[in-house]
């Protein structure tokens, strides 16, 4: 089941994108030292308190009462939403529920009257850019950030 989380469902989030973007920092060499903002290094539900204050819309998927992934979607100009830290944990992956939650923010940014969904990933992250071009997404450019040691992937999947 997939649904809107609730402030008290916060901490359960943070595990569940700490777990999740914890493969990626492993695998690309991000550590707390050269990439301390990174979304797997959070710890607290402070960021996502952020989120929520600023109208993020965040959703969880749930296996019985366990959360088992995180997404969330904020609203731009133009009908235009970006997705956010769409997360399953290793334990997890490989049982559709990644698409799940793709699927669901499709559903919902139409629903919305949304025209477009835009999203950023670690450029150098090839399976998963890969997986967003299967399931829709074009690939729109890249930016290198001086304070960032990866390269900044950006994709957009339009309604």
């Amino acid at each position: 089941m997939i649904r809107q989380i609730s402030a008290s469902e916060f901490p359960l989030a943070v595990g569940v994108i700490r777990e999740s973007f914890a493969t990626v920092a492993e695998d690309l060499g991000l550590t707390e030292e050269n990439c301390p903002k990174y979304v797997g290094f959070v710890t607290d539900v402070g960021r996502l308190q952020n989120h929520a204050n600023w109208g993020w819309l965040m959703y969880g998927l749930f296996d019985g009462d366990r959360l088992v992934g995180y997404v969330s979607l904020s609203k731009g100009n133009g009908g235009a939403y970006e997705m956010h830290n769409l997360a399953v944990p290793p334990e997890y992956r490989h049982r559709g529920y990644g698409l799940r939650l793709l699927d669901y923010c499709k559903a919902i940014v139409k629903e919305l009257g949304g025209r477009k969904i835009a999203l950023s990933i670690v450029e150098e992250n090839t399976v998963l850019k890969d997986w967003y071009a299967a399931n829709g997404f074009i690939h729109t450019g890249t930016k290198k950030f001086e304070h960032l040691p990866f390269t900044a992937g950006y994709m957009e999947w339009g309604c």
